[in-house]
């Protein structure tokens, strides 16, 4: 675009270039696409509207890398130590890069700048990780000597959402990286500005062509490429389940592995001695935070009935004073994504089978050609209501009373999902009880979230998918064993 709105002429843009080896180069059909920001739905920039040649291209460069190229001769240390230098630049360029996520995604610039401090943290650490993966050595029969090696798949693919484009970019590239695999990555295409910031700073800080190679375009074109191009040797996909299985099914084709992280309906549980006062902000900060748009989003209250009516009066009043606004400073509640994703919120509010508990508000300095969305609370909510059931990926709640212990497990449980769930009372037995009994991938006692949790293993069951990202489950992710067995008579 030629001329960009007032707000946002001061940011620091990428080109719209995909990087390909170590070039910055167009779409090879010179094709682009606007990118409009939530804040108030005007285009800002374009990106390249790839194809499957750009893809191509992509995938060859990563082959290169692997298989001989500059990449393939480094240590572990020295790939350790190129993490950590861009690490470094993230930080550097912090304040540049948050504004540049709020205006691409629309998130209010308090989360923005914590995004881009896990970022960070994710390159810290996988960096750190990069030369502690190690072998063992088994126990054979006489005159044998047998080592199991981990080693890297080869070319990896990554798409990820629009949700957390920065978080995610380090979350599923770092650990392939640290593992020294070779990168191609697939941004959404309705936020990936930070994610090609990011990619201009790895170039900076030194990595060799072809480590890291980013396509951009329209999922449903460059992304099917990807998903489908057997020259990729894993695949990580974070997205709806309905993706998840395109993305499973190409992976099945090509005899691959994949790692899935598709969401989730996840229940916060307050048992008739939960600490309220402690429980509320985090109920609200799980379910607002980024709008709702985030896939372990504490989107359903399971409250005992002894605190229904407190919980129930609390949240009224906390939910009321909320109001969906352009990001500035106090913000804590932006924009949705798009005017897709907005149309889709707006109507699981207005379909819902279940009673309004309360509505807050947008307020009146918001462009109203934005995607704002009033935070809504629905209950009580029978278990099977659809708001209770489906993903609504909105700031909306759905509340659900329980009398005693064995029904609240039976309705956490009684989702397609299993991703993240919480449980908020004192008894130690039952926090232990409870934990154990909850079908999902990670579970929280008197607290929700972990402020990026890098270092915790996080994925789901069933519909959420499944692989764990985050911590060292991912390295093992991203590599494969190797058993050396020598005969040595």
């Amino acid at each position: 675009m030629k001329d960009f709105p007032v707000s946002k002429r001061s940011l620091v843009l990428p080109k719209p270039l995909n990087l390909i080896g170590s070039d910055f180069r167009p779409a090879a059909s010179g094709a682009e696409m606007e990118v409009l920001s939530p804040l108030d739905g005007l285009a800002f920039t374009t990106i390249a509207d790839s194809g499957p040649e750009d893809v191509d291209a992509a995938v060859a460069a990563a082959r290169a890398a692997f298989d001989g190229g500059a990449w393939s001769k480094l240590s572990a240390a020295e790939r350790g130590r190129l993490m950590l230098k861009l690490s470094a630049l993230i930080l550097e360029h912090a304040e540049d890069l948050a504004q540049l996520e709020t205006a691409d995604n629309g998130k209010p610039i308090v989360q923005a700048r914590a995004d881009m401090q896990v970022t960070a943290r994710y390159f810290e650490f996988y960096g750190g990780a990069a030369d502690k993966v190690h072998g063992e050595i088994i126990p054979f029969q006489p005159g044998y000597n047998v080592e199991v090696q981990r080693e890297p798949h080869g070319v990896t693919g990554h798409i990820i959402p629009w949700n957390y484009p920065a978080q995610m970019f380090g979350r599923s590239v770092a650990p392939a990286l640290a593992m020294g695999n070779a990168t191609v990555l697939k941004p959404a295409e309705d936020a990936c500005l930070t994610a090609l910031r990011i990619g201009e700073l790895a170039v900076e800080a030194g990595f060799p062509p072809g480590a890291l190679n980013i396509v951009t375009g329209r999922g449903e074109i460059a992304g099917k490429a990807l998903s489908e191009h057997r020259g990729i040797d894993f695949i990580s996909f974070t997205g709806s389940p309905e993706v998840g299985v395109m993305i499973q099914t190409a992976a099945a084709r090509n005899f691959i592995g994949c790692t899935l992280e598709l969401g989730g309906k996840s229940p916060q549980i307050l048992f008739e001695d939960a600490d309220v006062e402690a429980a509320i902000p985090v109920v609200v900060k799980a379910l607002i935070q980024n709008g709702g748009q985030t896939c372990s989003a504490g989107s359903r209250a399971l409250v005992h009935r002894s605190l229904w009516d407190r919980v129930v009066a609390e949240l009224k009043t906390i939910f009321e004073g909320i109001e969906a606004s352009a990001s500035d400073e106090a913000a804590v509640l932006g924009p949705l994504i798009s005017a897709k994703q907005k149309r889709r919120v707006e109507g699981y509010i207005a379909d819902a089978d279940a009673p309004l508990i309360a509505r807050g508000g947008i307020a009146a300095e918001a462009p109203e050609s934005g995607y704002y969305v009033a935070p809504a609370i629905f209950g009580p909510c029978a278990p099977e209501a659809r708001i209770a059931q489906e993903e609504v990926f909105g700031p909306v709640l759905a509340m659900i009373p329980f009398d005693d212990e064995a029904e609240a497990i039976r309705i956490a449980n009684g989702t397609d999902y299993g991703l993240v769930a919480a449980v908020w009372t004192r008894d130690g037995a039952r926090q232990q009880r409870v934990a154990k009994a909850l079908r999902c991938g990670q579970v929280f006692i008197n607290g929700y979230g972990a402020g990026g949790g890098v270092e915790l293993p996080f994925g789901g069951i069933r519909k959420s998918g499944h692989g764990r990202e985050k911590g060292f489950a991912a390295l093992l992710e991203f590599s494969h064993i190797k058993t050396v067995v020598n005969n040595h008579g």
